[in-house]
């Protein structure tokens, strides 16, 4: 990855967008003008953020930006196939610009070569997905490997010897799972002994569960100092194999997404930590971009910096810094910044953990 300089007026435009999550930047992005299809595709409905926030956010974020203009759906549902009949099929209706969340980052690569040659920038989400692709927003996975790992080391810091940690990395088709992986063993390294490592495809809970079940059947479930899950949604599937196997005092269990369920789990103790990306954030810089691209204007001048696919070098980029999140971290973090509210974290079974945690409903 690579920076480069900013015009003082991009710096500050890059600035507002993300302290103000519906701002727009000068120029062609004031509300108004002629309008033009955004076309989003998101990659699975395993993951709950993509329906829940990255979806609503997106398209008022775009119209808030541009109102005459539309936003054309579609999820992928973890298939390629489907995702790639997807998109070309927007870019046959007509799609001015795609935000894409690839499903499968290098299979996607020939839809995008098409895309190009019929003239409709692609802006690749929170994936990093390899061809021509026109800028990409998104977080940056190796700082959120390292806030996972730093994490467990913090936690099993205490353990006499080195500590057995459980990799449960995400979906190898997605170029963000050797990210986050490569962060987090930055700081694992050296530290602590992986007992096992696994990937889990399309990142899903059940396919955790057996990987987290094959890891407790391998090293005995009082073996296991802590579990590198990659986000949530595999978290879920580790704590539920750990109570499958009978444990009641639960090893520091990471996460990403700061899933609501993923949430409660850290108040009731069962997961250590999840990692929170601003979906407002993230979404807010992706709609500047789609809508400043689909109006004609270089990518670039949405950008913070620049970075490398495996196919494509200096790719205009937003890359947002994520943060960590333990049971001290919940009020300040996401229930003053309105992410959640303490009566949807706390629910009737959780009071007691909520009060303990100096949270009140």
């Amino acid at each position: 990855m690579r920076t480069r300089r900013r015009t003082a007026a991009a710096a500050l435009c890059a600035a507002a967008l993300l302290t103000l999550p519906l701002a727009a930047c000068g120029g062609d992005h004031e509300t108004g003008g002629e309008g033009f299809t955004v076309g989003l595709l998101l990659p699975s409905r395993t993951v709950p953020r993509w329906e829940h926030s990255d979806r609503p956010l997106i398209t008022a974020h775009v119209k808030k930006l541009c109102p005459t203009c539309t936003v054309e759906y579609a999820n992928a549902e973890n298939d390629v196939t489907r995702q790639r009949g997807q998109l070309i099929s927007m870019v046959t209706k007509g799609a001015k610009v795609l935000i894409l969340d690839a499903a499968d980052t290098r299979a996607l690569r020939s839809s995008i070569q098409e895309a190009r040659r019929a003239g409709v920038p692609v802006i690749a989400y929170d994936r990093l997905a390899e061809g021509p692709i026109a800028g990409y927003v998104g977080f940056d996975g190796n700082e959120v490997g390292r806030l996972q790992g730093e994490a467990l080391v913090k936690a099993t810091g205490q353990k006499t010897g080195r500590p057995t940690v459980v990799m449960v990395n995400g979906d190898p088709t997605s170029a963000n799972a050797a990210w986050y992986r490569k962060g987090a063993l930055s700081v694992l390294t050296g530290k602590v002994r992986i007992g096992r490592s696994y990937n889990t495809l399309d990142w899903s809970t059940q396919n955790a569960h057996l990987n987290m079940s094959a890891a407790i059947a391998a090293l005995g479930p009082d073996r296991i100092d802590g579990v590198l899950a990659a986000n949530d949604s595999i978290a879920a599937g580790v704590v539920a194999a750990l109570k499958s196997a009978g444990v009641t005092t639960f090893p520091p269990v990471t996460g990403q997404d700061a899933d609501l369920d993923a949430v409660r789990r850290i108040v009731k103790g069962e997961q250590y930590m999840t990692v929170y990306k601003s979906f407002a954030r993230e979404t807010a810089a992706v709609a500047a971009m789609a809508v400043a691209v689909g109006r004609g204007e270089d990518p670039g001048d949405s950008a913070m910096t620049t970075i490398d696919s495996p196919t494509t070098k200096d790719v205009p980029a937003v890359l947002l810094t994520p943060s960590a999140v333990t049971a001290q971290d919940i009020d300040r973090k996401l229930i003053r910044t309105g992410v959640y509210t303490a009566g949807q974290i706390c629910t009737r079974d959780l009071r007691a953990a909520c009060a303990r945690a100096g949270l009140t409903p």
